[in-house]
């Protein structure tokens, strides 16, 4: 029986592609609702300052990071010793509640800024079990010769719907405050029964066999006494950690960028949330029909370094078309550097341990991203919006020349060839 020539003409992994984007789509709109919402109501209801309403966001970061934290070790297990389509479809399925409680709340004008924290951060425990899953699936339905694609196709799945969501999310919650958490939940539901409709994606018997503290320790060890590996996560997390321009976009929708004289609001800010998720769509599209091949540890580093340089030229526009195309070259050169990043670990991971260097990666992402919206909570408290987001894209240049000298090994990557020995314990 012949192998499908690409990893769309495989029916298994057309499902997971569509569930991944209907995920992404409810999810990435859902976080710049909550964003905007929260940000709005500590300046309306609650009164507050530009800088003292810009932390809630950093705290809003915060409680959504603590669970990656805490439990991403043992979502790593779970992914690892259980089906994974299961995990990732009741996790999914979970999410659906949250998306539920949050049009509820809205739609009978119950929120409340604890309310938003703890939803917030009930998301973020179902997000710890999802993403390791999910990610994990794809080596184990598509050949290993496909997976480079299969991650270009995923990249646009992901993009296309950090696109659509939070342009549509703005739109909505524009028109009902309430819609866009409706629509989220609809996709969820709808990416929760695709995913449990995949096969079965047994967990290998060695893995049921090992005590899940000893896996939880396998895992880590296996990441930091692997400098490439190391260096790949670390640079990206505190490359976005330190330039994290997109935890204040809800700053320059209201209070900075403007269109005629008037803010650019909550659409504007669905279009700014989605610029950089349509440069890295575009990006992700070429990818997948001319993948990297060459020098691709250098280029990673490079797009590093443009991200950053994006960031710094974002933080100085006041043009609210010029900001939207500086966001848009931010996502694509991230977007080579996600597709880089992602691939190197994929085949450098053996499967019997890839649940858990997922979810490794996942609170080094995590901690890039929430973490990351903390960081510049802070920072806007202290230099302002326009200063937070200027430091934070210097840094994150300065970051990618260190990681080049601590790091010769991300250098030295000149293809995703496959190494070898890749054994570990379970």
């Amino acid at each position: 029986m012949n192998r499908p020539v690409s990893p769309i003409a495989n029916p298994a992994y057309r499902r997971y592609w569509l569930a991944r984007f209907l995920t992404v789509m409810a999810t990435s709109g859902m976080v710049v609702v909550i964003g905007y919402q929260l940000y709005d109501l500590a300046r309306g209801r609650y009164h507050m300052s530009i800088a003292a309403a810009g932390l809630q966001l950093g705290i809003l970061g915060l409680v959504q990071f603590v669970p990656v934290v805490a439990l991403s070790p043992l979502a790593g297990v779970v992914a690892d010793r259980f089906d994974r389509r299961m995990v990732a479809g009741i996790g999914v399925m979970a999410d659906f509640c949250v998306a539920a409680a949050l049009a509820a709340a809205t739609m009978l004008g119950l929120v409340t800024l604890p309310l938003l924290y703890v939803l917030a951060a009930l998301h973020g425990v179902v997000r710890v079990f999802v993403a390791p899953a999910q990610s994990a699936i794809a080596p184990n339905i598509v050949p290993t010769e496909q997976l480079p694609q299969a991650i270009a196709m995923g990249a646009i799945a992901f993009q296309g719907g950090s696109v659509a969501g939070p342009a549509l999310g703005g739109l909505l919650f524009a028109q009902a405050a309430g819609a866009p958490y409706a629509l989220a939940g609809l996709f969820l539901l709808a990416a929760s029964l695709l995913l449990l409709s995949l096969p079965p994606v047994p967990a290998p018997p060695d893995n049921r066999r090992s005590h899940p503290l000893r896996q939880m320790l396998d895992g880590f060890s296996f990441v930091l006494g692997h400098r490439f590996l190391l260096g790949c996560v670390t640079l990206d997390l505190f490359a976005v950690l330190l330039a994290g321009a997109t935890a204040l976009l809800p700053v320059f929708a209201r209070d900075i960028l403007t269109i005629d004289g008037h803010p650019v609001g909550a659409y504007g800010l669905g279009l700014m949330r989605a610029a950089p998720a349509a440069g890295a769509a575009l990006v992700a599209l070429v990818l997948s029909r001319w993948p990297l091949a060459r020098n691709v540890g250098v280029k990673m580093l490079w797009s590093v370094a443009v991200y950053g340089a994006a960031t710094v030229a974002f933080g100085l526009s006041r043009n609210f078309a010029a900001s939207l195309a500086l966001l848009s070259i931010l996502g694509a050169a991230d977007m080579v550097s996600v597709f880089i990043r992602s691939t190197l670990i994929q085949l450098h991971t053996p499967d019997a341990v890839r649940g858990r260097v997922s979810a490794i990666t996942t609170i080094f992402v995590s901690a890039s991203n929430e973490l990351g919206e903390m960081e510049s909570g802070l920072a806007v408290a202290l230099f302002g919006a326009t200063g937070a987001v200027l430091f934070g894209g210097v840094a994150a240049i300065v970051i990618t020349g260190l990681w080049a000298w601590l790091f010769p090994e991300i250098r030295r990557a000149r293809t995703f060839a496959v190494p070898e020995n890749l054994g570990v314990k379970s």
